[in-house]
């Protein structure tokens, strides 16, 4: 009754549009009593810590739950090393593609409710996105690329964008003509709407054909743009109102007040270097809500997402979605005979390669082996990070979450932390 009456307080006061009143995740007397090693996890507070003396990164948030309960929490040098300030247990970061899985989340809710269904045709939502042509780079005998185009033989579907097989990519990484195209017309925009961003693609080519190769791109961004129209509601107040809120997630939003602005970790800039500034600018706040990258957090908010998941949907007596929809989630979606996009192997550690033993899910990586992967982990557990640094796994067969919020952009720097996680969490198990 009492957990029950908790999650009833909770949806009503996220219906009333006031904060939730959750209390802090529940924390395991010692590691030990979750079966975690103490001793072993002072190894991975040793090494942040010798990286932030180092200069190598500004600072870190990693927390480790298991069995439900915190057993890992600590913060490492600097929010802002530039100003001095000290890295807080609630210091908030960009998450980037770490968004993603949260808008997967909204997106299944609706599929839940009847709003939505995966196998529908994208355009049922979004009829500008009808009649997509696919390009085709032709080159000439004088060498120069040209753009041929050529009709999409399938409609792409929700799920298509879900996984990433839609056809479409990102224009920042890589220099094909549709990924210049996609430049051209300012399709990350930060000042345009889900709306506007639409009608954008809808006059772009597709990179590939739809269902025919994952091409890590703006299709979970279009995935946002479908719950904005299903739900009546802008992406934003959606994962707000309908998600953050009733979670507990008290600091997870695409925009920050005057108080949590105080709170927003930096990435750190070359000495001399101007400020860095990848992602949100509280100096010109967006006006896109992006599905696929723009989201700000903390480590405990992240980590009140993950027990969710893991969960089976449920966090606290509150239900987001049901056992079946999680488990659809984060099962591999790829077809055996998909192909991969150039910048797949990019990726690094999350890559949903065969050759890596992993697939994909809808808006996660799923490992599928126990083997072949470069870092331990389980069966089954699914993960994802973003370009600004940020990283977080769920282990089911361990009952375990592990988040990382970093701010350090550059890539093999990234990759080197989460690996450097996976190993110093797992080897902490008793």
């Amino acid at each position: 009754m009492k957990k029950y009456l908790g999650g009833m307080l909770a949806a009503a006061l996220t219906i009333a549009g006031g904060p939730t009143l959750a209390a802090p995740l529940p924390k395991a007397a010692k590691p030990e009593a979750v079966g975690l090693s103490s001793q072993r996890l002072q190894r991975l507070t040793d090494a942040f810590n010798a990286d932030v003396q180092s200069g190598k990164i500004p600072g870190a948030v990693v927390m480790v739950m298991r069995q439900g309960k915190v057993a890992y929490a600590q913060s490492f040098g600097f929010q802002d090393r530039a100003a001095n300030s000290t890295m807080r247990a609630d210091s908030i970061f960009r998450i980037a593609s770490m968004t993603k899985p949260i808008t997967m989340v909204a997106a299944l809710m609706l599929a839940e409710e009847g709003k939505l269904q995966l196998m529908d045709p994208a355009s049922v939502y979004l009829p500008q996105l009808k009649n997509l042509q696919v390009g085709v780079e032709v080159k000439e005998g004088s060498g120069e690329r040209r753009l041929a185009l050529e009709p999409a033989r399938r409609e792409m579907t929700v799920q298509d964008l879900m996984r990433h097989t839609s056809g479409m990519t990102y224009g920042i990484f890589g220099d094909s003509l549709v990924q210049r195209a996609y430049r051209a017309a300012g399709t990350m925009d930060d000042q345009q709407t889900n709306a506007q961003m639409i009608d954008k693609l809808a006059q772009l080519p597709l990179a590939f054909q739809p269902g025919a190769a994952f091409e890590y791109g703006m299709s979970n961004d279009v995935i946002g743009r479908i719950v904005e129209v299903q739900s009546g509601l802008d992406l934003n107040r959606f994962i707000v109102e309908r998600i953050a809120r009733p979670l507990g997630m008290r600091d997870t939003s695409f925009l920050l007040d005057a108080e949590q602005t105080a709170r927003l970790a930096q990435a750190q800039s070359a000495p001399g270097a101007p400020p860095l500034i990848i992602g949100y600018n509280p100096a010109k706040p967006p006006k896109w809500f992006s599905g696929g990258g723009g989201l700000l957090s903390t480590a405990e908010d992240y980590a009140r997402f993950c027990q969710m998941l893991l969960n089976g949907g449920e966090l606290e007596g509150v239900r987001l979605l049901s056992r079946k929809s999680v488990e659809l989630m984060t099962s591999n979606h790829l077809p055996p005979d998909a192909t991969y996009g150039a910048f797949t192997l990019e990726l690094g550690l999350t890559a949903p390669l065969p050759q890596y033993g992993q697939g994909y899910g809808l808006g996660v990586g799923v490992r599928k082996e126990a083997g072949r992967s470069m870092v331990p982990g389980s069966i089954g557990d699914y993960y994802w990070g973003g370009a600004t640094g940020p990283y977080f796994w769920v282990d089911p067969q361990e009952k375990l979450v592990a988040v990382m919020m970093l701010q350090a952009s550059d890539i093999q720097l990234r990759t080197h932390y989460r690996s450097l996680l996976r190993n110093l969490v797992y080897q902490a198990l008793q």
